[in-house]
Order: C-alpha cells, then sequence, then structure tokens
C-alpha cells in the first residue's frame, strides 16, 4: 500500500498581468494557506516521504512553504513535466517515484490534479486552490499505479479548516 498526496498550489496572484503563467506568484491568501496546510499535515502525522512539485513558480512556492511548515524529509524534486500536466502525465510522472517512499506528494495545477484524482478513485471532487486531496493507493510499488487503483480518504480545503 502507498499514499498519494495530490496538493494543488495555493492561490496565486494576478497584480502584475504581464507576467508569464509560469512566473506568478502567491498572493497573501496563498502565502497564509500554504504553510497552514504543512501544519496541518505535521499535526496529522501525515507528513510524505517525497515531495514532486511543478516548477512554475506559484506551485514551487506552495511546495516549500508547505515542505518547511510540515519538517518533510528530503528535498522537493521539481519535475517539469507536472506544470500543465494531464492525468495521464500525472499517472506517468508518479508511476516513476522512487520505492523507498512509502508516501508521496504531488504540488501542481488544475484542471490535472481534480482529474488525476478522478482516475485514480473515480471520484470527482473539487480541488481549490491549497486543496489536498489523500489517496491510499493499493499497489506495492509505484511503477504498478494504474486507473481505479485508489481509495480516497478525504480531500482537506482550507477554507473549511482556516480561521477567517
Amino acid at each position: 500500500m502507498k499514499r498519494l498526496y495530490l496538493l494543488r498550489h495555493a492561490k496565486s496572484s494576478w497584480s502584475e498581468p504581464e507576467l508569464a503563467d509560469f512566473e506568478r506568484p502567491l498572493n497573501q491568501r496563498g502565502l497564509n494557506a500554504a504553510p497552514f496546510i504543512g501544519k496541518l499535515i505535521a499535526a496529522r502525522q501525515m507528513v510524505p516521504d517525497l515531495t514532486v512539485s511543478s516548477p512554475a513558480c506559484r506551485a514551487a512556492e506552495t511546495a516549500r512553504l508547505v515542505h518547511e511548515a510540515s519538517s518533510a524529509p528530503g528535498e522537493i524534486e521539481f519535475v517539469d513535466r507536472i506544470y500543465e500536466a494531464s492525468p495521464q502525465t500525472l499517472l506517468q510522472v508518479t508511476a516513476g517515484l522512487n520505492d523507498k517512499a512509502g508516501s508521496a506528494m504531488i504540488v501542481g495545477h488544475n484542471p490535472g490534479m481534480e482529474g488525476f484524482l478522478r482516475l485514480l478513485t473515480g471520484r470527482s471532487e473539487a480541488m481549490p486552490t491549497a486543496a489536498l486531496a489523500i489517496i491510499d493507493l493499493a499497489v506495492r510499488n509505484w511503477s504498478d499505479i494504474k486507473p481505479g487503483c485508489g481509495t480516497l480518504i478525504e480531500v482537506v480545503r482550507p477554507k473549511e479548516h482556516m480561521p477567517e
């Protein structure tokens, strides 16, 4: 059994419209939500063994803030293919993860994250910014991942948990 955490990047800023999509940073709400999710992960003892992220600015910032707030082990691995990834691409990225990791977190973007959750579990769930989906996979090795092999445990949405 492997555990997969899917984390959509936190809320990004649109204050500089001239920036390319890849370069958009987090806004203040995102800068608050990402460490909140990291602390929640630590408090619930759900710290992943491995964190893999899109290199886009908003996803990389989210990954760093969550990683730091949760005291996650190791370094974050940035994978270009996660940016604008389809569910099938996310499946391929996940299949290539190191089997030493019993759990992994992928930090990415919609619509790919919602589609990947649906591909693995058959469940359609909203993944707003900074949402965390927790999925148990009925696989021994990451390379065994396939559509329908996952059971959705929970989707944590910051708006439902953060104080105003």
